[in-house]
């Protein structure tokens, strides 16, 4: 004997499944995976083209640090340049490396690769006496 009381904001009470014995596979057969495929190939068609993975590759971004350097120290960063600092992300990468320096005709950019994420940046002109710590590889564009 189940006696029936509404509990607000409750999917189902502890001990309970939630589904009635006599509910269970009422939905009928489930599709097998070749019935996927068919449907699948139907709606989207038949040859799919993967995708490039040069060509799907993930933005790079500012860390809030970065941003704000960049704007304290008047550092602008043209868009060619921009293409040349990620071409130096996807070299350092295929050299397994995780954190690099990379030097633009401007600025001096530490990049996280895995991420990419520029984790801070300098003006070019005060490089003189820095050292740099925590990189493991160096790009210069």
């Amino acid at each position: 004997m189940s006696s029936t009381f509404l509990y607000p904001n409750v999917t189902s009470l502890p001990g309970q499944s939630g589904v009635q014995p006599n509910e269970r596979g009422a939905r009928g057969p489930q599709p097998t995976a070749g019935e996927f495929d068919e449907v699948f190939k139907k709606t989207i068609g038949p040859e799919t083209t993967k995708p490039d993975l040069e060509q799907v590759k993930s933005p790079l971004k500012f860390s809030a640090h970065a941003s704000q350097r960049l704007q304290d120290r008047k550092i602008a960063i043209d868009p060619a340049t921009m293409n040349r600092v990620n071409e130096a992300i996807d070299k350092a990468a295929s050299k397994g490396v995780e954190d690099t320096l990379v030097l633009t005709s401007n600025a001096a950019l530490i990049v996280n690769v895995p991420n990419r994420t520029v984790i801070t940046a300098m003006d070019r002109n005060q490089l003189t006496g820095n050292v740099f710590t925590n990189i493991d590889g160096a790009v210069i564009v």
